[in-house]
């Protein structure tokens, strides 16, 4: 098993499996500061996990949406299990679309004791924003052993004791 493959089982291990995940999601703000630069923006989101991606069940016209639809780029620390990570925002549109049917039940099953009382899918800016991994670090032990993922080639180097 390739160390690729090895971290990619620990993330399933910890975060798939219909597991509601609490991460940290920063965005860039869609105002720079006063010096003219830009301004992460961080909040707690409910995700789920799935393949190398977390989706979370939000609203299209909240700040965070907006700040993605300028500047797609986002980080993401999950709450207390040390994997921290770097991805593409992307709006798949109102949960109720056709092609999001599939998504949709395995979001409404993971978020099942929350999910009708904070979502309300007749309207179409209820929406599912994909979190896309690129580059993540899944530290074990508290840096005993570090694995660099890379979603996007595959690939991932170890650092530390092996796994």
């Amino acid at each position: 098993m390739s160390i690729y493959e090895k971290g990619a089982a620990i993330l399933e291990e910890k975060f798939g499996n219909n597991k509601d995940n609490v991460l940290g999601l920063a965005t860039i703000a869609l105002n720079p500061n006063a010096e003219g630069k830009p301004c992460p923006v961080v909040r707690d989101v409910d995700a789920y996990y799935e393949d190398g991606a977390f989706y979370v069940m939000t609203y299209t016209k909240s700040l965070k949406m907006q700040q993605i639809e300028q500047n797609n780029e986002v980080a993401i620390a999950v709450n207390f299990e040390w994997f921290t990570a770097s991805g593409i925002g992307e709006n798949l549109g109102w949960v109720m679309k056709p092609e999001n049917a599939e998504i949709r039940l395995k979001l409404r099953k993971t978020f099942e004791a929350w999910y009708e009382m904070a979502n309300n899918e007749s309207d179409e800016n209820c929406c599912i924003l994909k979190i896309n991994l690129k580059n993540g670090i899944i530290n074990i032990n508290h840096f005993e052993t570090l694995i660099r993922m890379d979603f996007l080639k595959k690939e991932a180097s170890l650092e530390g004791k092996e796994v």
